[in-house]
């Protein structure tokens, strides 16, 4: 009942949590299918969904380990949206004493938030990419007296009794001395899978940008392929001999981003019934 009143009075939607404990923000979202613009930390929803086009944004969803170096930063930076962007436009009226910049932001974060940010749409996803996905997964899991669960239960006891066997001796890559965004960056892998095979792994490239501490940061993956032999066998290395330190895997990754990034490569399970890739609990890192 409060939240009803002050969405149909305000005209801006203070929100200032600490990044990242925001839970999600379904109070901004229904403040913007009131009018009201959000001005708010880069957190929850907002992460998302803030521009120049919907509202404004303290920070640049930066994280601290100081806290208090924190709150004095984001501080600044809302006073400073105050003062610089937020009044100015409130009160620069025209003749007819309407401000007509806020009411063209107001329709502009209206048209952009309110189509995605609903329930509608909310469900819609649920229905799509958990819901029906799940019950499909069960419908093939107990098809034929459970023939699938018990083969995936079957092959989930053999992994886990054999990870201890899954290293990865050695990795390869040519780094030219300037790799500029637009090219490829090509790495290889030599992985010994002990009692398993290359099936019942997925070997990945994990890259993303290096913070000031030197940890990969907002990391992405890139899948590795096995390098057969001639003869199509994953378990020998290119040329048909058997690979010493391993099967070979390979992957290209696109340099797409500037700055300064990192790459490792792990191992992790793969079955096409498991219901998340890390669900087993397992994991190679190099």
């Amino acid at each position: 009942m409060v939240g009803r009143y002050l969405v149909q009075g305000v005209d801006v939607w203070l929100n200032t949590p600490r990044r990242p404990l925001e839970a999600c923000g379904t109070s901004g979202m229904k403040a913007a299918f009131n009018g009201a613009l959000n001005l708010s930390i880069m957190d929850g929803w907002w992460d998302e969904a803030g521009s120049p086009r919907t509202g404004w944004c303290i920070g640049r969803g930066e994280d601290y380990q100081d806290l208090e170096y924190q709150d004095r930063l984001e501080a600044g930076a809302l006073y400073e949206l105050l003062e610089r962007e937020v009044v100015p436009l409130f009160y620069d009226r025209t003749a007819d004493s309407l401000p007509r910049g806020w009411i063209a932001l107001m329709k502009s974060a209206m048209g952009e938030l309110c189509p995605v940010f609903n329930t509608n749409r909310m469900v819609h996803d649920y229905t799509i990419t958990a819901y029906r996905s799940v019950q499909e997964r069960s419908a093939r899991l107990e098809a034929n007296d459970h023939a699938r669960a018990r083969e995936l239960a079957r092959w989930r006891e053999r992994v886990e009794q054999a990870w201890s066997g899954v290293r990865i001796v050695r990795i390869e890559t040519e780094l030219p001395p300037a790799t500029r965004v637009g090219a490829d960056l090509e790495v290889r892998a030599w992985v010994r899978t002990g009692q398993l095979t290359a099936a019942d792994l997925a070997v990945q490239v994990y890259i993303g940008k290096v913070d000031e501490g030197r940890q990969i940061v907002g990391a992405t993956t890139v899948p590795m392929t096995p390098e057969a032999d001639p003869g199509g066998d994953p378990d020998r290395a290119p040329g048909g001999q058997p690979g010493v330190d391993g099967i070979p895997f390979k992957a290209v990754i696109p340099c797409r981003t500037s700055g300064t990034h990192g790459f490792t490569v792990r191992v992790i399970p793969r079955h096409d019934d498991l219901a998340h890739p890390h669900s087993t609990g397992l994991i190679r890192w190099a």
